[in-house]
């Protein structure tokens, strides 16, 4: 899935899991997030993917409209990808697939899994039917759903992942997925602030940004979340700009960070939980998930947020100071559960 850096950083667990397992991977994407993966698994074969390419709207009422306008070309994408897959399928020799919200990718030649923490997707009330309907009749299509997300207590997507429907095929909580591995916070001094997600909104927020750092006088780390870019733009003397950090590197600046400034992906929630990073989240305007996991995150404490239009990174480092905001402790995807999901996939194949 190409909607930001996200997707493709949550399968990155994954991944090393199946190749600890023995299972030979191949990995089917395209632009920045093929990047990013070869350069996590440089040794993996990749399988040019076309993306879905959504554009966002520059304004945050625009956006459903914008979204709905692209649709008959995203319904065309999904039934190509299933086209390739059947193909691929044949190609490559595959016994298995793992789709991260690739809804063409399933196929009756193989097994297929259907990956997401969003089976409730928000939607005004009166069209929630309606795209919950569409929504479970794509995902009825694949073998199986695992859901990044721990069953109890709401896990971290809340409503988003425990709907109170269920698809059809069966649905398994795999735990929360992270790349990252738990570690203690030391010397802690800069404020990070990691871009990310589809434009033109990524950009916009960097501009508004770049802007109000001039008043800054403490340590920045501006990571721009372009892995495939290698252009720059001016900042002050005191920011250091990166477009992109590889896992162990982000991980390291994350543990010496003492305030990660970010948007509200579920992916990006799930690494911050990891390593317990006190977070102020900033939603992407207009995109109903993101609003909904940076104010639930603000409501249990877990996080800070703020919408975009009245973001002032002064005002941000005094209420950081004075906040106490910490991730809960969620169960993670270990390599250990890799057995128990196999488990899932196979027996209802087989049955």
């Amino acid at each position: 899935m190409d909607w930001g850096l996200g997707h493709a950083t949550r399968c990155i667990p994954l991944i090393r899991a199946l190749n600890n397992a023995g299972y030979k991977v191949f990995i089917a994407t395209d632009g920045p997030q093929q990047t990013l993966l070869q350069q996590e698994f440089p040794h993996h074969r990749f399988i040019k993917l076309p993306g879905y390419q959504v554009r966002y709207s520059r304004t945050k009422g625009w956006l459903p409209f914008k979204i709905m306008q692209q649709l008959p070309a995203l319904l065309r994408i999904v039934q190509w990808e299933h086209r390739w897959l059947e193909d691929a399928i044949e190609q490559y020799g595959i016994d298995l697939v793992i789709s991260d919200n690739r809804y063409g990718l399933w196929s009756q030649k193989c097994p297929s899994v259907f990956m997401t923490h969003q089976l409730n997707i928000k939607a005004p009330v009166l069209l929630e039917p309606i795209v919950r309907w569409l929504h479970y009749r794509f995902i009825n299509r694949f073998t199986t759903c695992w859901v990044p997300d721990q069953e109890q207590a709401g896990g971290l997507a809340g409503t988003l992942s425990h709907p109170s429907k269920q698809p059809a095929i069966p649905v398994t909580y795999m735990g929360l997925l992270s790349r990252f591995e738990q570690g203690n916070h030391t010397d802690q001094q800069a404020i990070t602030i990691l871009l990310s997600g589809p434009e033109p909104q990524r950009t916009i927020l960097e501009e508004k940004i770049v802007l109000q750092l001039s008043t800054f006088t403490e340590p920045i780390v501006l990571v721009r979340g372009l892995p495939a870019d290698t252009s720059s733009i001016s900042v002050p003397p005191h920011v250091k700009l990166v477009n992109h950090l590889s896992a162990a590197n982000l991980q390291e600046q994350l543990l010496k960070t003492k305030l990660v400034i970010a948007r509200s992906g579920y992916s990006s929630l799930m690494d911050f939980s990891r390593l317990r990073c006190k977070t102020l989240l900033i939603p992407t305007p207009g995109q109903t998930e993101q609003e909904y996991l940076a104010k639930r995150c603000a409501e249990k404490g877990y996080a800070m947020y703020v919408d975009q239009s009245k973001l002032n990174l002064n005002d941000v480092l005094t209420k950081a100071d004075q906040s106490n905001a910490v991730f809960a402790s969620f169960n993670f995807f270990e390599e250990t559960d890799l057995k128990r999901l196999m488990a899932t996939v196979f027996v209802k194949a087989s049955s």
